[in-house]
């Protein structure tokens, strides 16, 4: 499968083994795989999380924050080989700095940088972004694993 981008959702879930409610990337603008990629969340004001986080002042969580940039990241180093069947798994977020708020309604821009793509084990320097303000950064550290049933599983 050729990749071209900018790309919508279709092509994002075309790579990625995510689906709703927790896929968190709603556009990649541009991706050199393997290396970095930047790509987009809307933040849907509709979300029902929004209900308990916080009901008089809606927040995106910050762990939704950093799983949108695992998700980037993932869909960068799987842009390698789009067939492939493997799955990123956390295996660390190093100082990881939250700096400004993401609410409803925002466009989240997403940013990584892979600084380490070995077959088992992925480095990425991440960076959110809300209106050209930084929302998050962090190192995040990827395991990669095969599945035996591909990506549909």
């Amino acid at each position: 499968m050729e990749l071209t981008f900018p790309c919508n959702q279709d092509v994002v879930k075309s790579v990625l083994p995510h689906r709703d409610p927790f896929l968190w990337v709603s556009r990649v603008l541009e991706c050199v795989p393997g290396e970095r990629a930047t790509a987009q969340l809307d933040v849907d004001p509709q979300l029902p999380l929004f209900a308990g986080h916080f009901p008089e002042y809606p927040v995106l969580p910050g762990v939704i924050i950093m799983e949108a940039l695992a998700q980037t990241a993932c869909f960068c180093l799987f842009a390698q080989d789009p067939e492939s069947s493997s799955l990123g798994f956390f295996a660390g977020i190093d100082n990881a700095k939250f700096r400004r708020k993401v609410c409803p309604g925002d466009v989240l821009d997403l940013q990584v940088q892979i600084t380490r793509n070995s077959r088992r084990m992925c480095v990425a320097q991440v960076t959110a972004l809300v209106d050209g303000q930084v929302a998050a950064t962090a190192t995040q550290k990827y395991v990669m694993a095969p599945t035996q049933t591909g990506k549909d599983a």
